[in-house]
């Protein structure tokens, strides 16, 4: 691969003056003004290479864009109209050093950025490159979502739904659809780690970077799903791999965000996956309470409720922090993504966790059962308050302000906020013997089920349309379930 590949203005100072050695490519479409083409300081002009014509003035050097740029400029990589200057490009790339030119000012988010990335030499070690189907794969690890998990969170709190409702049948059929995601996207996530260290590490420290938080929340979503089940065993060994995982990367993260130098730090990266720090916190309290109860011992009451106690602070910090970038900062109707239902989410599996723990034996809670109840409930009222606000925002989005409404890996931040609030309505009801609430979860969780099915069938159908030179599907086709797309600046796909 090369030993360096730089990006770098055309109207800089010329190779003799900087020092820099190897090969100068101009990567842009159309010639840069000011610039006479005889005794221009490059080596060659590799038009072909550059973005179409169209996807050019879709992007608009729009940064909201950015994300849903890439993942379409690099499927036009793979096309036939750009391969052949593709491959020239990635040739001298692999003899010696590059400099890749362009006229573009915001060069950090340009085209010229992108091909540097698809270069760098983090995808594949060298040798031969993978063709067919082990290309496919190699590139949809490369391109793995951080949240890709949420395809499982969703599932498998949708199976706990249709479980309470005595649908015993199909809530088996999305529990081994959950267990199926998790064991091909966890090793994904760890092949990606082993074999594009650079991108895993540089999304832990972007503004996704609470979304990789889905690796233990799924994990301990399907811990608490198959403690029903009598399964003791196996849901205490997802409970150990979710309270690992919330361990690492519920420190890790913030940590990551503090300290790095790598970022530009803005109020308005604040966005809805946030919220993903006290559902994790939740998470584990939930199937700490699930298990708690099956089992004897006081190790797991007290992580419970530990666990809940700083996921209901997280999620406190983390809605004052939301609420005023949405109140104070303007708001772009592509900005707005699906994301922000988990603002409802991460309320109702607080609520859930606190119901999970007024279950339990009175001798082994460090909380008056009272006390949890009634905040059980101030917070379910809050998180019964917010769907209406959250659907106003979705009909000012896709009616008013006519955002396509097309399958994105965001639309499983839907399905597990509605799932969390059918099964939490009715398990709050159950508790405090309230009828009607537990006939609005029953209720609740066909709803779920529905748009579970819904955002099934569109992710399955997106799957079957990806095809190579397709602008509208991830780079180069195929990938795991939810797991193709590269999010936005809020952490979610562009649509």
């Amino acid at each position: 691969m090369a030993k360096q590949i730089t990006c770098r203005s055309i109207y800089e100072q010329a190779p003799s003056e900087d020092g820099q050695v190897g090969e100068r490519v101009l990567v842009d479409r159309v010639w840069p003004e000011g610039i006479r083409r005889q005794g221009a300081p490059l080596d060659a002009w590799l038009r072909e290479v550059a973005p179409s014509a169209e996807l050019q003035r879709w992007y608009g050097h729009n940064p909201l864009r950015f994300d849903e740029f890439r993942r379409r400029y690099l499927t036009e990589l793979d096309d036939q109209e750009h391969r052949q200057a593709a491959a020239r490009l990635r040739d001298l790339a692999e003899h010696g050093s590059l400099t890749l030119l362009s006229a573009t000012q915001d060069m950090d988010r340009s085209h010229t950025a992108v091909l540097a990335e698809w270069l760098a030499g983090d995808d594949l070690p060298p040798g031969p490159r993978p063709h067919g189907h082990r290309a496919v794969v190699s590139a949809a690890v490369a391109d793995l979502n951080a949240g890709a998990l949420a395809f499982v969170m969703g599932t498998g709190i949708v199976s706990t739904a249709l479980y309470v409702n005595s649908a015993g049948t199909a809530s088996a059929v999305l529990l081994w659809t959950a267990l199926a995601g998790f064991a091909v996207l966890v090793p994904a996530y760890g092949w990606r780690l082993l074999r594009h260290r650079q991108r895993f590490v540089g999304d832990l420290v972007a503004p996704r970077a609470f979304t990789f938080l889905t690796l233990a929340i799924s994990s301990n979503v399907l811990a608490a799903r198959l403690v029903p089940d009598g399964h003791t065993a196996v849901a205490g060994a997802f409970l150990a791999f979710g309270v690992l995982g919330w361990l690492l990367l519920d420190y890790g993260i913030p940590l990551a965000l503090i300290t790095t130098l790598k970022r530009s730090p803005s109020f308005d990266q604040v966005n809805g996956t946030w919220f993903l720090w006290a559902v994790g916190s939740e998470s584990v309290a939930v199937a700490a309470a699930a298990l708690a109860g099956a089992t004897q011992g006081h190790v797991l009451p007290t992580l419970a409720v530990v666990c809940w106690s700083v996921g209901l602070l997280q999620y406190l910090l983390t809605a004052a922090m939301v609420l005023a970038r949405l109140l104070a900062r303007p708001v772009q109707a592509e900005g707005l993504m699906t994301s922000v239902w988990i603002f409802m989410g991460a309320a109702a599996i607080c609520v859930l966790a606190g119901v999970r723990l007024s279950s339990l034996p009175p001798g082994s809670l460090l909380l008056a059962r009272p006390a949890v109840v009634g905040s059980s409930v101030v917070l379910w009222a809050f998180s019964s308050w917010l769907i209406p606000l959250l659907l106003a925002l979705g009909v000012w989005r896709h009616v008013l302000r006519r955002i396509p409404l097309r399958y994105d890996l965001g639309w499983w931040n839907l399905v597990f906020p509605m799932g969390m609030y059918a099964v939490t309505t009715h398990e709050l009801g159950r508790v405090t013997g309230t009828s009607w609430m537990t006939t609005m979860g029953r209720w609740g969780g066909w709803v779920a089920a529905v748009v579970w099915a819904v955002v099934f069938a569109a992710m399955a159908a997106a799957k079957l349309r990806s095809r190579p030179g397709s602008p509208a599907v991830g780079a180069k086709g195929g990938g795991s379930p939810a797991g193709r797309q590269r999010p936005g600046p809020d952490g979610e796909q562009r649509p």
